[in-house]
């Protein structure tokens, strides 16, 4: 999941300042005009993460920025002469990208039971998803401009792929959290017979333990 949002929203960090100079802008006007999208991203992540958190669910806010997201490039790759609506789409690309990217840190983390997992599966979660950044950067090569097609295909085509993981990782949440549960219900496990100290050290993979969505 992670690795497809990498990709976008590295590609959104190198090159917003590219693409907005292509509209015409000088180099003061182009650093000027790549704020608003920032603040937008800000924004909007700070609203998804509130809500998430009061709703306790973290699926759907994952999904709708990614849509979001992809609604912005798909605009950029199909509208060329219009500099005001590709300027808007840069608003939407931020606001979903940086929306979903820390949904889905805080999705992943909280499924990793115990210090010990979650330590290291957090550290494999940002490893991966940065190779996303070394992608993105041979997405958008200078021979491409001005309309960058192939580098907004390729991070299109990483956040329909992160979405669609997002969408099987909560089958597979959905999937295990029911199958414990039969296990717990046919008595297939004691689990008064399981000492507290090995339940938390088994941490995510404990019988006891629930993924959330």
């Amino acid at each position: 999941m992670y690795l497809g949002q990498g990709v976008a929203a590295y590609a959104y960090a190198y090159f917003a300042p590219s693409i907005i100079k292509t509209y015409g802008h000088d180099v003061i006007q182009t650093q000027l005009y790549s704020i608003p999208p920032w603040a937008a991203a800000f924004g909007t992540s700070m609203l998804i993460a509130f809500l998430s958190d009061k709703l306790r669910h973290r699926f759907t806010f994952a999904i709708i920025p990614m849509l979001i997201a992809m609604a912005g490039f798909g605009i950029l790759l199909n509208v060329h002469d219009h500099h005001k609506v590709q300027y808007g789409a840069l608003f939407l690309v931020a606001s979903g990208c940086y929306s979903a990217m820390p949904m889905l840190i805080c999705w992943f983390t909280m499924n990793l039971g115990g210090h010990r997992r979650r330590s290291v599966g957090t550290g494999w979660q940002h490893g991966l998803g940065n190779i996303g950044g070394i992608i993105s950067t041979y997405s958008f090569l200078a021979k491409g401009a001005p309309r960058y097609r192939n580098g907004y295909i390729i991070s299109l085509s990483f956040l329909c792929f992160s979405a669609v993981m997002a969408i099987v990782y909560l089958l597979a949440a959905l999937y295990d959290n029911k199958k414990r549960d039969r296990t717990i219900a046919n008595g297939t496990i004691d689990l008064q017979a399981l000492p507290e100290e090995e339940l938390e050290y088994m941490g995510d993979l404990a019988p006891t333990f629930r993924y959330a969505y």
